[in-house]
Parts: C-alpha cells; sequence; structure tokens
C-alpha cells in the first residue's frame, strides 16, 4: 500500500519512534516536582521546548506545547482577541484558512480575504481589509489542499505597520523550514512533519497582549491546562529536528515527483484540471480534479488499487458540498484528487500511481454513466434539467448537450446541488465555453452557459 496522504498526518519518523520509546521510561514523571525523577521529567521538557524554539525561531519562553494543532489556534485566536478586546473584535483571515481558524473566526467580526485561482493571497487585499476595530489578522504559511505557498512576510509588515497582529497557522510548513517575516503568534501539529498526534505548539511572541482563556492552570504558562503528555511532546520535538536536517534534500527530491504527476496527469487523464500555484507551492503536495468523476468514487478505485489519496471533492457522503478551499479559487471540485508525498516516498511509486490513475478515473467515469438528460429545445436555448442530481451529473448532461445548440446558442443547466455553483463555470473555463450567470429558478437555480466554440 502507497500512503501518499501525508498533508492530513504523516507517517511516525524513526526518530520519534525512538525518542518515545526512551522517553516512555524516563519522562513519566511529573516536570513541576522537585524530587529526581520530576527533575528528570523537567529536564526533558525544557530541552524538548530549546529545540522546537530554535526549529521555529523563537525564544523558548515564547513557545506552548498544546494537546493539538486545533486546540493551538482556537487558544492563540481567542487569547489575542482577548488580550486586544479593547481594540475591537474585528478579525482577519484568508479564504482558504484550515476549518480551526474558520471555525474559531465565527466568535467575531469576519473579514474574509479572498485569493486567486491559484489559491494565494495578495497582501494588498490584507490591507484593504484592515480597520480602525482590527485585533488579529490570520494566515496560513501554506494551502493544506492544494499546497500554495502564502506570502506571510508580506502580509506580516503589512499588520505590523498598522500595529495589528499576525497569526500564522504553520501546520503544513514548519516540517520544511521556519516561516519568514515578522509574525506574532504561529501554531503548528506535530503530526504533520512525523511526529506523534496529540502534540500541538503555539507560539506567543513578547510584546504581543494576549489573555488565556478558561480556567487558570499553572502548566505551559496557563496557556494549556493539564499534564503535559511529556513522551509525546519529546519525540515530536526530535522528529522536527530530524526532518529539519533532511528537508532541503528531500524537498528537491519530492518536487521532481510532483512536478511529474503535474506534468503527466493532463496527458493521461482527459478533462483534468490540476491546481494551486505551479511555482510557489509545498514540496509533496499536488492537486488535481477530473470532471465526470465522482471524488469519494474514485478515491475508493485508488484505495482498492492500492494508494491511499485524499480529496477536497465536492461529492462527499459527509457534507455533499465543496470545499472551501477549492470553492474560494473557483476552479472545479468534482473528480478532486490530493496527493501527498510522504518524506522518502520512492520514485517507483509514483510512476505506479500514473499507470493505475487512468484506468481508475476511466472505471469511475462509466459507473457513474451520463443518464439521458430531460431537455427542451427553443431555437437557440436548451433547457438541462438536473434537479435531484448529485455532481458531477450535472456537468455531464451540460457536456453531452452543448453541441446541440449553434454558436451563439445558450444552454440553461437547472439544479439544486450547491456544487454546480463551482463545478459549471469551472468547466466553462476549462471547455471554453462563457459562463453567462445563476438565475433563480422555480427550483433550485438556472445556470447559464453560451456556446463559444
Amino acid at each position: 500500500m502507497s500512503y501518499f496522504d501525508a498533508a492530513s498526518g504523516a507517517p511516525l519518523h524513526p526518530v520519534a519512534r525512538q525518542a518515545l520509546l526512551a522517553s516512555l521510561d524516563e519522562g513519566w514523571a511529573d516536570p513541576s516536582r522537585l524530587y529526581r525523577e520530576g527533575r528528570r521529567a523537567r529536564l526533558l521538557l525544557d530541552a524538548a521546548r530549546e529545540a522546537a524554539a530554535e526549529a521555529v525561531g523563537c525564544r523558548p519562553d515564547e513557545l506552548t506545547f498544546t494537546s493539538s494543532g486545533t486546540q493551538a489556534v482556537h487558544s492563540g485566536i481567542a487569547g489575542a482577541m482577548t488580550g486586544r478586546r479593547r481594540v475591537g473584535r474585528h478579525l482577519i483571515v484568508s479564504a482558504v484558512e484550515h476549518s480551526s481558524v474558520l471555525h474559531s473566526a465565527e466568535l467575531f467580526e469576519v473579514t474574509e480575504v479572498p485569493v486567486d485561482r491559484t489559491g494565494a493571497i495578495r497582501a494588498r487585499s490584507y490591507a484593504d481589509a484592515l480597520r480602525p476595530d482590527t485585533a488579529l489578522a490570520c494566515l496560513q504559511s501554506a494551502n493544506h489542499e492544494v499546497g500554495t505557498v502564502q506570502p506571510v512576510a508580506e502580509v506580516a509588515a503589512v499588520c505590523r505597520e498598522a500595529g495589528v497582529p499576525l497569526l500564522v497557522d504553520a501546520a503544513q510548513s514548519l516540517g520544511w523550514g521556519p516561516v519568514e517575516g515578522e509574525w506574532s503568534l504561529l501554531t503548528a501539529s506535530a503530526h504533520k512533519w512525523g511526529g506523534p498526534s496529540g502534540v500541538g505548539l503555539l507560539v506567543v511572541r513578547k510584546g504581543v497582549r494576549f489573555s488565556p482563556q478558561g480556567p487558570a492552570d499553572e502548566r505551559e504558562s496557563g496557556r494549556a491546562p493539564g499534564f503535559e503528555n511529556l513522551p509525546a511532546i519529546v519525540a515530536a520535538a526530535a522528529s522536527l529536528r530530524a526532518v529539519r536536517a533532511e528537508a532541503a534534500q528531500e524537498a528537491a527530491r519530492l518536487r521532481e515527483l510532483t512536478a511529474r504527476i503535474r506534468s503527466r496527469v493532463p496527458r493521461l487523464v482527459p478533462d483534468v484540471d490540476v491546481v494551486g500555484d505551479p511555482e510557489r507551492r509545498l514540496p509533496g503536495i499536488v492537486t488535481f480534479s477530473c470532471l465526470y468523476a465522482d471524488g469519494e468514487t474514485l478515491l475508493h478505485e485508488l484505495d482498492r488499487a492500492g494508494f491511499s489519496v485524499s480529496s477536497g471533492s465536492s461529492c462527499t457522503s459527509s457534507t455533499l458540498t465543496p470545499s472551501h478551499v477549492l470553492k474560494a479559487m473557483g476552479v472545479l471540485s468534482e473528480g478532486n484528487v490530493r496527493v501527498s508525498l510522504p518524506f522518502g516516498a520512492v520514485s517507483e511509486e509514483v510512476d505506479r500511481f500514473l499507470e493505475v490513475l487512468p484506468g481508475a478515473v476511466a472505471a469511475v467515469r462509466e459507473k457513474l454513466g451520463a443518464p439521458v438528460p430531460a431537455t427542451a429545445v427553443h431555437e437557440d436555448s436548451l433547457v438541462v434539467d438536473a434537479l435531484g442530481k448529485r455532481c458531477p451529473i450535472p456537468v455531464i448532461e451540460l457536456a453531452k448537450v452543448i453541441g446541440d445548440v449553434p454558436v451563439g446558442g445558450t444552454v440553461r443547466v437547472l439544479s439544486d446541488d450547491e456544487a454546480a455553483r463551482l463545478d459549471i463555470p469551472a468547466w466553462c473555463e476549462m471547455r471554453e465555453q462563457e459562463y453567462v450567470g445563476e438565475e433563480p429558478a422555480d427550483q433550485g437555480s438556472a445556470y447559464v452557459v453560451r456556446r463559444i466554440s
């Protein structure tokens, strides 16, 4: 089985495993106690904090270990917003932030900064969003779904000039290197770089107004209550140091492998949209979407073929809604596949994936079929009734009938699936047809497409 979902959780690094087992024997005592076992545990905790702080590029007393990256985000946003409550309750986020950031932001007055089709924001957009009552801005260092790297240093400079702290979610990038720029707060999660799950990092720079929320606790400067999971913390810090030592060489190798996927997938599989910035991107992530394919079914096909990948597809049994990242980018969401290669991924596995993928996509498209659309033709206009049909069926039916109207004629696709709002314009972009817009209908919406060629 080839594990290609490292962006969700990287396999445990060998150094992390060794450190975890060793610290189970040495680090079980309470590090706040003064007896010998407690002092030994305290030495391990301090060493882990120093190693993690060195990797981040901060002071050890600015770094707190939390029980997860999500808790680090929630605590960081809540503490920073409360610390600056006299300024206001306005918070700035990008439209493609991790869900932990977006969920935290729901408690405040939020401005979402848009992204372009590669998933990147512009620093100018953050400057335009700043207000007198802006208490905090948040920006991920790199996107978790498409790998696009954000201009953190530029945004940090804009925020610093305005006196607004910037919180950076560095979960996806910290294993590859420190985050550039004069950021104020930073969060990360150990399982993203090969450490054990259940360890997060929260860094709050000196001078940043911060008020920890919840009942007071004497541990971790009051920012992360409860007994420290010392073996996991030691393993997290050890693995971070280990992956950093390998990062430059491994990044070059994985970039070659992902570039191979990016270039060959469109040649091997028809009607594919490779998304994300082609240059400013993390080394191991490549994402593409397949027209006329169901993402969840495609993942099952690839799983049966021996590949573990993930999807931001709109067609998931849990939500039936598009990925907020792909939606913000305005790209195709149906049949979405994210390949995120772990440290040590080999060329032969990538080549085998490229051999298997065309057959898997073809099988999914064949299983879906394309139901005969119910159509009505009125001179140069055609109506496709796709009500009650989930993605990618509305797009399949559109593709089948676009040639039935003359050039300049229109097709109106009736759909009550939210994904159609994203996928039909994306299809038009890919097929060089004109997306006229969305109109209200008795049920759902009518998506109007004009035939250009």
